[in-house]
């Protein structure tokens, strides 16, 4: 008999790498959904009888999404597929009804086995047709992509995936659930690169740490910026022994938390993208600047630039870290070809 499966996310690279890995010799019905009101929609008229689901996404997120499917007992069973590995981000989901959580990217031995687990399905993992049976399969917009939106797509997707590891080593860091954003990506001049950054508080006092990073063909810098309003807060959650708030600690906490994030975040860029990034040493960027005066004399040598904006949260602390990852123009190509060279050895 057909199982009608769900796929729920708001990245085409995504949904089209979930399908892909559906073994093949599960007899299915793929149907997608970039978020999670086209999700309840597709539930609804049958189309989702497993539902692979995603956490980060506009309009309704995973959590809001299983929220909808717990209250109106929709028949669906739901595989969390996501690049938030929190715990607690796990427990919250299981703890609503679903059955499983599978890090991005997928593993397909880890999706048979959980597959099996819970009798869906008990043959073999492979997954080497599936892409010519499921790349015709649209999805339920019907906006036009082009060639350039694709690659931002899976820029997003690639970054994702990072954002998610960095932000499990900062919630293991404080103790505390981390609020993951959907990470923001442009493509534009270096002199657009003020107006394009959209979440960092402008009027804020702002110090930053700075790390390079560099592999075969791929270049980039990495920024961790602090409103200088909340280091107080952030100081208090890391926990020091030491009880007065000096600018020697102030340093030490920046750098504390920089190499926990950049380290994570690079680190699974490395792992998608089959690279090893040699890293500089952390270097203070600047103390109580504003942000136009930071990103003066980072981005001033190159040209065109990829500029990823993910902002980290501590909600009930009223804490953020920002985190740039800035990379020329020359090495976007590389990166792409990297991912999607990576991603088909996977499957």
């Amino acid at each position: 008999m057909t199982t009608n499966i769900l796929i729920c996310d708001d990245s085409g690279f995504a949904r089209k790498q979930m399908a892909r890995s559906i073994p093949d010799g599960w007899d299915v019905e793929i149907s997608f959904a970039e978020h999670g009101q086209q999700a309840i929609e597709l539930i609804k008229q049958g189309k989702g009888d497993v539902l692979f689901l995603d956490l980060n996404m506009p309009v309704m997120d995973g959590y809001q999404t299983m929220q909808v499917i717990r209250s109106e007992d929709l028949p669906t069973l739901v595989i969390v597929v996501s690049g938030d590995v929190q715990p607690e981000a796990r427990s919250r989901m299981v703890g609503m009804g679903a059955l499983d959580f599978i890090r991005k990217p997928i593993d397909n031995a880890k999706l048979t086995t959980i597959l099996s687990q819970y009798g869906l399905y008990s043959g073999a993992p492979e997954a080497t047709q599936r892409s010519t049976t499921t790349t015709n399969v649209a999805p339920q917009s019907t906006q036009r992509v082009s060639k350039a939106d694709d690659k931002i797509d899976a820029y997003r997707e690639l970054v994702n995936v990072a954002m998610g590891r960095a932000g499990e080593s900062l919630a293991n860091l404080f103790g505390e659930f981390i609020d993951l954003p959907i990470p923001n990506v442009n493509v534009l001049e270096t002199t657009e690169l003020h107006m394009a950054i959209a979440e960092v508080q402008r009027n804020a006092s702002i110090s930053a740490v700075s790390k390079g990073f560099v592999s075969a063909g791929i270049t980039g810098e990495a920024l961790v910026l602090f409103d200088d309003e909340s280091v107080d807060s952030m100081i208090e959650l890391l926990k020091y022994d030491e009880v007065e708030v000096t600018e020697q600690l102030e340093l030490e906490a920046f750098m504390d938390v920089s190499n926990i994030l950049i380290g994570a975040c690079l680190n699974a860029l490395s792992e998608q993208l089959n690279v090893k990034f040699s890293h500089n040493h952390p270097i203070i960027l600047g103390r109580h600047c504003d942000l136009d005066v930071l990103l003066d004399g980072t981005v001033s040598r190159w040209n065109k630039i990829m500029a990823i904006e993910i902002c980290y949260a501590i909600k009930k602390h009223d804490l953020t870290f920002d985190l740039l990852l800035l990379i020329p123009g020359s090495a976007m190509e590389q990166v792409y070809t990297r991912l999607v060279d990576t991603t088909e050895a996977r499957i």
